[in-house]
């Protein structure tokens, strides 16, 4: 029995969802024949694909001082690492989205995980530092083509009212890793070497696998190729919430990355305390992550004005504050859940104003983001390199207040005219 879903589309109950040629609404069929029970068992392992991958790329982080040391390079050699795989998730993931994209969504899960597991098989078995840096490059890219056939998957389980929401679980899976996946990683490398983190990175990567195997049902592409989706997937209104999301997370990484000097100098904060704050912002970001799709669904536009006026806000507290522990703390739980809020939200507006070009836009935001990460924290190290510590926020604030408008031009978009649903729908298969 073949069941019938959408791929990146608004759904039916919503004024901007796209019209055919006819002036008609396009048709939704649901999918029925998967029960709510085995929709949420899907959902679980997509979950568990992106935190597995999104714990593997901030490994790095926690284990830098031990993987320059055994490979025999500097510290800002090793950080390199870090920027590579960013570069492959940007770039690579929507190059294999591009080339895959008439490939059944569970071929590509299943090929991305397969091939990810040997990647970093291979970086706990070299020693050469330009391997390592090209096997973290290959990392980031397959991250990025499972990112976007995980949208793909998810949104083809749930009725269309809830697709916000199956975007809000798969994205977390990346939030809910750099609160608790990152965390531990690191804790596993300081104990066994930085060798032992990657390898158990490895080993969830094959149970993410497994999972994949047995539990994602078929969901097949789109006809339409590369040359079809690009045409829809980088016009112009797809485009603008790309920047929108650029901006949102450079105003956001200005001032994270260099949250540690400002907690330590600006708050008074240091030792093992400064790790509760950190993983105050990241449970935050998680559960607005996780609460997201409801926003999304509801009406996506709207959740990105208020959200951004939310980020702004909450980094005008913190240079406020900065002095007082409590209120800083809650100036960050403030920030994560309006970041977590804001990220279905996001996702959502792109797939659904690329229409046809739906299948390659889901993975776009992760490159925004990413481009968006690099330009915010060279950005915030300019300003704190020449100040204070709190230059850094005042840098993310400044962009912040930029977004607000922005955000406010984007709710105006609409998506395109569209043939008909046939040309957004993917056939969801029992596994």
């Amino acid at each position: 029995m073949e069941i019938s879903a959408v791929s990146p589309a608004q759904p039916a109950h919503r004024p901007d969802l796209p019209r055919n040629t006819t002036g008609k609404k396009n048709m939704i069929t649901q999918p029925a024949a998967l029960s709510p029970g085995r929709a949420r068992l899907i959902l679980a392992t997509l979950f568990l694909g992106m935190f597995v991958l999104g714990s593997a790329e901030l490994l790095v982080v926690g284990v830098l001082d031990l993987i320059a040391d055994d490979l025999q390079v500097s510290i800002p050699a090793a950080g390199t690492l870090v920027t590579a795989y960013a570069a492959g998730l940007a770039l690579g993931g929507p190059i294999l989205t591009m080339l895959t994209i008439k490939l059944n969504r569970r071929a590509v899960l299943i090929g991305a995980l397969l091939l990810f597991a040997l990647a970093n098989l291979l970086l706990v078995l070299i020693t050469d530092y330009g391997l390592f840096l090209a096997a973290r490059v290959v990392a980031g890219a397959l991250q990025g083509v499972f990112i976007g056939a995980a949208f793909s998957a998810g949104i083809a389980v749930v009725p269309p009212e809830r697709m916000g929401r199956a975007m809000s679980v798969v994205i977390s899976g990346v939030t809910v890793s750099a609160a608790l996946g990152s965390p531990l990683g690191t804790l596993i490398g300081q104990a066994l070497g930085w060798r032992g983190s990657f390898i158990a990175v490895v080993g969830l990567t094959v149970i993410a696998l497994i999972a994949t195997l047995v539990l994602v049902p078929s969901v097949a592409s789109i006809d339409s190729g590369a040359v079809g989706q690009a045409k829809h997937a980088f016009a112009r209104r797809v485009l603008a919430v790309l920047g929108l999301t650029f901006l949102v997370y450079a105003s956001l990484y200005a001032a994270l990355t260099y949250l540690v000097p400002f907690l330590q100098d600006v708050t008074g904060v240091s030792g093992a305390l400064i790790s509760a704050f950190l993983l105050a912002y990241g449970a935050a970001t998680a559960a607005g992550s996780f609460s997201g799709g409801r926003f999304a669904d509801t009406n996506a536009a709207r959740t990105l004005i208020v959200g951004t006026t939310g980020v702004a806000v909450s980094l005008l507290a913190l240079y406020l504050i900065g002095g007082s522990a409590v209120l800083v703390a809650l100036g960050l739980l403030a920030l994560g859940l309006f970041i977590g809020v804001m990220t279905p939200s996001l996702q959502y507006r792109v797939m659904s104003l690329a229409g046809p070009g739906g299948a390659l836009a889901q993975s776009l935001p992760a490159s925004a983001v990413n481009v968006g990460i690099a330009f915010g924290s060279a950005a915030g190290g300019v300003a704190i390199g020449s100040s204070t510590a709190s230059s850094a926020v005042i840098t993310g604030l400044i962009i912040a207040v930029i977004v607000i408008p922005v955000a406010w031009a984007t709710s105006f978009l609409k998506p395109p005219a569209v043939q008909g649903a046939a040309e957004r729908a993917a056939t969801v298969e029992p596994a």
